[in-house]
């Protein structure tokens, strides 16, 4: 059996955004001591953490004085690079380890993994030149969709194909890099399983989460999603199957397209907390964040239950017209959650807090929330 790690521990984290910064605050109402390594200063997982170190993630020595001063690490968003988590892993267990974050921080290992394990998945072509992509285009028709294999997230490293012709702009507006390309699919809707499992294989989900995007980015989670029950446990054992195939250790989310139908295709992984599960912070018995925690240190998993029906509204950089949005006027909202992520700088596109709305039922809280955040800028 493997050992706890137990409040009063200090856990590391690699990377220091928003989620981090949820994860930190998750682990000090438990008692545990947080540190963060990334490139940059005053960051929101830094700014309520006990240390913050500031390093390249290629500077490996550093990396490894870092994890020697934690007794587990963890990280928050999967572009981490794969020796940084080799490298702390010398020092101290990595969890989910270095392998998971291998497979699911590049799209051509991703979906060569799903292929590989038999799940449903978008149909996909790998490219990796302007005659492949040529090819791959006429095997999957259009319209269709460009992915870098690396370092794509909220749309970046995208490029849509309506037609053949465009297959060389879409080629060189990506970089002319490796690359998969993904059919087109006239979804009904999409969701997500946000799922843990910890060092003794229990695993547990928080179900299934509805997503509406707006220019690629989520604007919109709500729980529980608007599907048939017999869709949604689909959705949860499929969620299973990829944690345990990977065996990971930690919260891992996995993103669905669901068909007019009801039939699922997985579009993507992340091996992390997620965006959509954010609205698990008051709505849920145990957040997200707190199931990191407790499966990246060999604790007992918590309950999933949803207390109430929440929908989640993201709060991107777009809303500072010149001036700082209204807080007061959406905290004028009774039932609606303020979170902001100490972001110094606002940015079109740019996450910088979220709100959340609870309510009886997920059409009540959708409208609470919107008019939240439509207060904002009044």
């Amino acid at each position: 059996m493997t050992r706890s790690i137990l409040p009063g521990a200090t856990v590391g984290v690699l990377g220091s955004g928003q989620l981090g910064r949820m994860f930190a605050m998750a682990a000090r109402r438990m008692g545990y001591r947080v540190h963060t390594f990334s490139p940059d200063a005053d960051t929101p997982t830094g700014q309520v953490s006990d240390v913050e170190v500031i390093a390249p993630y290629d500077d490996l020595d550093a990396v490894r004085r870092f994890a020697k001063a934690v007794q587990v690490v963890t990280f928050e968003f999967e572009n981490v690079p794969a020796p940084t988590a080799e490298a702390a892993a010398e020092h101290a267990p990595v969890r989910p380890a270095g392998a998971v974050l291998h497979t699911t921080q590049h799209r051509i290992r991703e979906k060569t993994f799903l292929t590989n394990a038999g799940l449903p998945l978008t149909p996909f072509r790998i490219v990796t030149s302007p005659d492949e992509l040529v090819r791959a285009v006429a095997d999957l028709g259009c319209p269709a969709i460009l992915k870098t294999a690396d370092f794509g997230y909220d749309g970046k490293g995208q490029a849509r194909i309506s037609t053949p012709g465009e297959a060389e702009t879409a080629w060189q507006s990506i970089g002319n890099v490796a690359a998969v390309l993904e059919a087109f699919i006239p979804f009904e809707r999409e969701i997500s399983v946000v799922a843990a499992r910890g060092v003794d294989r229990e695993f547990v989900d928080f179900g299934a989460i509805e997503n509406q995007h707006r220019n690629s980015i989520l604007d919109i989670s709500l729980a529980p999603a608007r599907i048939d029950d017999k869709v949604a446990k689909q959705a949860q054992e499929i969620a299973r199957t990829v944690l345990e195939t990977l065996d990971v250790v930690g919260v891992l989310c996995v993103e669905f397209f669901v068909e007019p139908g009801g039939r699922l295709l997985i579009n993507e992984l992340a091996p992390r907390p997620h965006n959509s599960g954010h609205l698990t912070f008051d709505a849920s018995l145990t957040s997200q964040f707190e199931q990191q925690l407790r499966a990246v240190c060999g604790l007992p998993l918590g309950a999933t239950d949803l207390l109430r029906p929440a929908a989640m509204a993201n709060l991107l950089g777009d809303l500072w017209t010149g001036q700082e949005p209204d807080w007061r006027a959406a905290c004028a909202h009774p039932n609606v959650k303020l979170h902001l992520y100490g972001k110094l700088c606002p940015r079109p596109g740019r996450k910088m807090g979220h709100l959340t709305a609870l309510a009886n039922d997920t059409a009540t809280a959708l409208t609470m929330v919107q008019s939240a955040r439509a207060s904002l800028t009044k």
